[in-house]
């Protein structure tokens, strides 16, 4: 390649450190509804090459790696968990790593290439150590997607906005958790591996073009653009990030005595200031948070880990069968998940999270009722799971939210401990994320032995109980304190 073609190319695509030369297209490249839709389309691909597996994983294993039955749930657990321990071991470092970089693109991308290679192993894969990596490679892509994905939303679109982004956003990449199985199910049993990882690959490319072309807000303005002050929500957008903590102080912290609750004392140690996060996880609001989404995720493991394996056992399913059934659990987190997004923004995270864990209770309870049986046993177990999507959209915001609210809380009782950088947001969702992802390695886990030993309706029992005390958690210590408890 020509060197004059080289620097169109570094141009173009924003590699160039010269903020002289503006990249083509800079407009709609930093425009907030492409970054928020680059974002979803990273967690999309995320969580739909994830999904995509999940129901054909039985059938992977019995008929390409030759085990026998009895071994098939552990294996099962086994490669789900690799996923999310991966995960949890590396959403931290991408954290840290992630704040000091000077934008968020080179580790988005990164991210992507470990994906890519992890859906090869899994097209190619024929052995047990194979399949474990692939899936450890796509657990250490998801701890990027979703640490860098998060902090640059809400750098994008600010905390304020962060509820109803965050909601529809999940709305739209439960399309992947709701398409993905029953895809995978049904290009299995018609075309076999072609057909199952060219879709995959389509969507990587998808997902690398729009990743490649992102400009953050913050990168744009290094170019000296913005967006014209037209009195738009998106004009706005770009001035948010620089006036949100100046802005929102009042709001936030409310009075002195709370602001000086968030103070940070100034004899910190060196890894404190190294690591800005560590002096905010004294809030137990925060640690509450980082619980719900544990308990969020250790439900979407177990209902991925289970669902499979009782389409195969009560109702005689092949691959495509499997994945429909996860079809009403997705289809109302689809609906839904917007609705409840707005709410979060508007009502805070206290209803939410307290009315959806509180909901998955009976929902639990209630799937001990189906049993190995034809079409009115079939059509039960699809109305249960569609009553657990209803919980599972209500649930998906909260923890986020709140995280984000407590750590720029601190932020701006302590300007000049965090520095020029702002809150240390990639180090929040990195921990998020290393908890959502401990969740996903718990929850299959947890079901899969539960399910064996006690059997699957005393496994749902279980969980049931685990969402009672997480509803009660989350009346306590998430959002404001309960007005019963506060002092008169």
């Amino acid at each position: 390649m020509a060197p004059s073609t080289w620097q169109k190319v570094k141009s173009t695509l924003q590699i160039s450190h010269d903020y002289n030369v503006t990249p083509a297209g800079i407009k709609w490249r930093s425009n907030t509804l492409f970054i928020v839709s680059t974002v979803a389309v990273g967690l999309f691909t995320d969580l739909f090459l994830y999904g995509l597996v999940v129901p054909i994983l039985p059938y992977m294993l019995q008929d390409r790696v030759g085990l026998p039955e009895n071994q098939i749930q552990s294996h099962v657990d086994g490669l789900l968990a690799a996923y999310a321990g991966a995960s949890v071991v590396f959403s931290p470092i991408a954290g840290v790593l992630a704040d000091k970089t000077s934008t968020r693109q080179g580790p988005f991308l990164l991210g992507l290439v470990a994906l890519s290679l992890a859906t090869i192993l899994l097209f190619l894969g024929s052995s047990v150590p194979v399949l474990v990596v692939a899936r450890v490679l796509q657990g250490c892509s998801a701890a990027v997607v979703w640490t860098i994905g998060l902090a640059l939303l809400i750098e994008t679109v600010g905390r304020e906005n962060l509820g109803k982004t965050i909601g529809s956003i999940f709305s739209f990449i439960s399309v992947g958790n709701l398409l993905a199985p029953l895809l995978g199910g049904v290009l299995y049993d018609k075309t076999g591996y072609a057909g199952v990882f060219g879709i995959g690959f389509a969507i990587l490319t998808i997902d690398f073009l729009m990743r490649l072309l992102v400009i953050e807000k913050k990168v744009a303005r290094r170019y000296n653009f913005t967006e014209p002050a037209d009195g738009s929500e998106e004009a706005s957008a770009v001035h948010d990030d620089d006036e949100a903590a100046r802005g929102e102080e009042e709001p936030l912290l409310g009075n002195k005595a709370q602001s000086e609750y968030y103070r940070i004392p100034d004899d910190q140690p060196t890894i404190v200031r190294k690591v800005q996060i560590l002096p905010c996880l004294k809030n137990p609001r925060l640690v509450a948070a980082l619980v719900v989404a544990f308990v969020q995720a250790a439900l979407l493991g177990s209902f991925d880990a289970t669902i499979p394996t009782i389409g195969q056992e009560f109702f005689n399913f092949s691959s495509l069968e499997a994945g429909i059934l996860f079809l009403p659990l997705g289809g109302f987190d689809l609906i839904l998940g917007p609705v409840f997004g707005w709410a979060v923004d508007k009502y805070g995270t206290k209803l939410a999270a307290v009315g959806g864990y509180t909901f998955l209770v009976p929902c639990l309870v209630l799937l001990r009722l189906p049993h190995a049986g034809g079409k009115d046993q079939i059509i039960l177990y699809g109305a249960l799971l569609g009553l657990c999507g209803v919980g599972l959209a209500a649930i998906g915001a909260p923890s986020i939210v709140e995280a984000g609210t407590i750590v720029e809380s601190y932020y701006e009782a302590n300007p000049e401990f965090f520095g020029n950088e702002g809150p240390p947001y990639s180090q929040l969702y990195g921990l998020t994320s290393m908890v959502f992802s401990a969740g996903l390695a718990v929850g299959p886990e947890l079901a899969g032995e539960f399910k064996q030993m006690i059997g699957y309706g005393n496994m749902n029992i279980i969980l049931a109980v685990i969402c009672g005390f997480t509803a009660a958690l989350s009346f306590f210590y998430i959002g404001e304190k309960p007005k019963v408890l506060q002092k008169r």
